[in-house]
């Protein structure tokens, strides 16, 4: 396991812009070694962490990360779609189709 302490020690108190600009640097300087996963961590308001509950629960994901993972997947699957200019939609189970507008 990493010890991150000696970043989160340097970059305390630095505005959002300077961070994404160290990050920046670290990344192309190798001032880290490169690691096969990136941690990351999320703020959610309690809505949201009940939502990301109910999914982790609903689908049988092993953790948060797994839920958002396959999220990550079909969302670009459809953004890319979407580029391609295909259109969505949903059958029901009664075999009723409905338009389904994801990109506004």
């Amino acid at each position: 396991m990493h010890d991150h302490s000696q970043y989160r020690r340097r970059f305390r108190g630095m505005t959002a812009e300077a961070m994404r600009a160290a990050a920046d640097a670290m990344e192309a300087g190798g001032e880290e070694p490169s690691r096969a996963t990136t941690r990351v961590q999320l703020e959610l308001p309690p809505q949201a962490m009940d939502r990301l509950q109910r999914l982790k629960d609903r689908t049988e994901a092993a953790s948060y990360a797994e839920v958002i993972r396959n999220a990550l997947r079909l969302f670009e699957a459809l953004v890319d779609e979407h580029e391609k200019g295909a259109e969505f939609s949903l059958k029901r189970a009664n075999g009723e189709t409905a338009a389904y507008k994801i990109f506004v």
